[in-house]
């Protein structure tokens, strides 16, 4: 049987997850990583970063043989197809930084074979696959350029490669999109077919969508708590309605990581640079930066004002579950304010915090939950980690001195921890003071803040 083979350039989170998939798939793929501690990682069948699942599927294909690690291109002589997933961090002004792309993609052009077909995973701004295509072109015309975004969420990446909503190829030549298309067919998703820009503005479209939804929700939920409604209720009865959907109306920290912030940013400065102003773009980054520190101010207010000498546990400092990615992370900011207003201030995370001790160095971290808490006033839930709702609220409280609990992401059970004698705090929501019955388990939030300020 004559296997497909495939090339990868980069072996960061898009590029490790897309190689070892399309090894389990039956695939021959090389993955090409530059960087050096990078490399010695994935050739010891470790992942440079975490992924549930992933260096288990790494060891598996290595073994298999059906992929193979280095930093020589002269391999993908032999690749039809060669995915581009390297980096393309925010610049100092915020919008990406395309030095490692086209990098790669001018190398890929020297070594890739006639008619082979170079495929840009990575982000970028609506236009670049056709910029890069014209310039190869000046020394090469016979390889085909293809836009064919990820859509992979951290902590669920591989489930997402495997099963993905769709499957977009952006590209001129019907055989070379169907080419790169080919590969996906073990998933059976769907697969849209377009222009390069098209696929482009696809992929920043549907990140900013969300991430725009994200703000909306948190809009909500800062009017909710000057009316004193419940923004999980609200968000209920509208995400009922088929046309918005109750994904990503959850109200919290707003989001962070890699992927949200920088593709919002370079939507906008996609309509910057052409004469256009995207304001809803503008304020969903404006509402998002501003969610945090209302939180923070929200610590202070339950904490009757001021924060200076108490001590305070914060649990997670990943932008969310699943990830030990810190970029963009709310929980850092908050730290970082409580830090500046005296606090002193305990964190943990599952698996961020080799990573954050460079990022927080003044702040204490400890990996077991039950420690971070000890003699805490405040516990302060950033990131909703599965272990820490499943952790015994019973035990915490009498290792608490105080009893505030500030819920950054409204998933903890508020009647539960009422009847131990918390004060519950959240975002949108009436804050539950302690030892109320089911009757009664909610109270204004000015009332609540009196009564919290005079306790």
């Amino acid at each position: 049987m004559q296997h497909k083979r495939v090339g990868v350039i980069g072996g960061g989170p898009v590029g490790l997850v897309t190689a070892t998939i399309l090894a389990s798939w039956g695939t021959r793929t090389a993955l090409i990583e530059w960087d050096d501690r990078r490399l010695r990682a994935l050739e010891a069948g470790k992942a440079p970063f975490f992924e549930p699942g992933l260096d288990e599927l790494l060891k598996e294909e290595l073994e298999k043989e059906f992929l193979v690690v280095g930093g020589d291109l002269s391999v993908l002589s032999a690749s039809p197809v060669t995915f581009i997933c390297v980096g393309t961090p925010p610049g100092p002004d915020g919008t990406p930084d395309l030095g490692d792309l086209e990098r790669a993609t001018a190398d890929a052009a020297e070594v890739v074979p006639e008619q082979g077909v170079v495929a840009i995973k990575s982000t970028v701004p609506p236009g670049t696959t056709s910029r890069l295509n014209a310039k190869i072109a000046e020394s090469r015309h016979d390889i085909f350029f293809v836009s064919c975004p990820e859509f992979l969420r951290e902590g669920e990446a591989l489930h997402d490669m495997r099963s993905p909503s769709r499957v977009v190829v952006g590209g001129t030549d019907p055989q070379a999109n169907k080419r790169v298309a080919d590969l996906f067919a073990p998933s059976e998703a769907p697969v849209i077919f377009t222009s390069p820009t098209g696929a482009e503005l696809i992929k920043y479209g549907s990140n900013a969508f969300l991430a725009t939804k994200i703000s909306f929700v948190n809009e909500l939920a800062n009017l909710c708590d000057l009316v004193g409604a419940d923004v999980t209720e609200v968000a209920n009865g509208i995400g009922a309605d088929p046309r918005i959907g109750r994904a990503f109306l959850n109200a919290g920290l707003g989001f962070g990581g890699s992927c949200f912030p920088k593709d919002v940013r370079g939507l906008e400065e996609a309509g910057t640079t052409r004469g256009y102003t995207s304001w809803l773009l503008k304020a969903c980054t404006d509402i998002n930066a501003q969610q945090r520190y209302r939180f923070a101010a929200k610590i202070r207010s339950a904490l009757s004002g001021s924060v200076a000498g108490s001590r305070i546990a914060v649990l997670g400092l990943s932008f969310k579950p699943g990830t030990d990615d810190l970029r963009q992370a709310p929980a850092l900011d908050i730290v970082r304010s409580l830090r500046r207003d005296g606090a002193r201030v305990v964190a943990t995370d599952p698996v961020a915090i080799l990573a954050a001790a460079s990022l927080i160095p003044e702040v204490e971290l400890v990996p077991d939950p039950y420690e971070c808490v000890r003699d805490a006033d405040a516990l302060v839930l950033a990131t909703e980690w599965p272990e820490y709702l499943a952790l015994d609220w019973a035990r915490i409280r009498d290792l608490m001195r105080g009893n505030v609990i500030l819920d950054g992401r409204n998933v903890l059970d508020r009647k539960l921890l009422s009847s131990l004698g918390f004060w519950c705090y959240g975002i949108g929501r009436p804050v539950v003071a302690p030892n109320l019955g089911d009757e009664q388990d909610r109270i204004p939030h000015v009332a609540t803040q009196q009564s919290a300020e005079s306790r």
